[in-house]
């Protein structure tokens, strides 16, 4: 007696393309989260984590991108050092900065629902700039809206002086993460549709 299996699929093709590429973005955020400098208006590092969200919304879309950043959430939830610094642990999400990276993966599904539409996946660089930096400048209002939270919450502090630590004491180092994303998606087609 003999049982084929070859023609038996669980998963789709394009759903394990999909979710490599998931894989991979989060790995890259992961990554970014090594590039560290100390803010000096603020007690939290500013990262190139974000370039990542941006990256991950832009070159996946709101489904996959949000997806590729809650991989990095529970990689990091579960011990894996990809957090600021290489922090990981429950610690870390529920810490002063913890808020940042629960906004992860809403920012990047936003900057992937602003960017591309709902008419599904165009190349990132066929896109136009205004386009792309207003889908982040929502993602990144997301990522300070967590953030604020977070820190506030934690930190027992007021929501003004959250806002301007965890907020605008980040403004000129986002508008350097949305240009290097505009110049990326300009230059290198990372695989998107």
């Amino acid at each position: 007696m003999s049982v084929e299996s070859d023609s038996v699929d669980l998963v789709g093709d394009e759903t394990v393309e999909n979710v490599a590429r998931a894989a991979v973005f989060a790995a890259l955020t992961g990554a970014f989260a090594y590039v560290s400098f100390q803010n000096p208006f603020s007690p939290a590092p500013v990262t190139l984590q974000v370039l990542g969200v941006f990256l991950a919304g832009i070159y996946l879309g709101p489904v996959w991108g949000g997806f590729s950043m809650l991989l990095y959430v529970a990689a990091g939830a579960v011990g894996a050092p990809v957090f600021s610094g290489g922090s990981a642990g429950l610690g870390a999400l529920l810490g002063p900065y913890g808020g940042y990276l629960w906004s992860y993966p809403v920012a990047a599904a936003l900057t992937g629902l602003l960017a591309h539409g709902t008419s599904g996946l165009t190349k990132p660089r066929d896109g136009s700039v205004p386009r792309l930096v207003a889908a982040m400048v929502a993602g990144t209002a997301v990522i300070y809206a967590g953030g604020t939270l977070g820190y506030a919450v934690v930190q027992n502090v007021g929501l003004y002086r959250a806002f301007v630590v965890a907020a605008v004491a980040f403004v000129p180092a986002e508008a350097f993460k949305i240009a290097a994303a505009v110049g990326i998606t300009r230059t290198e087609d990372l695989g998107a549709a």
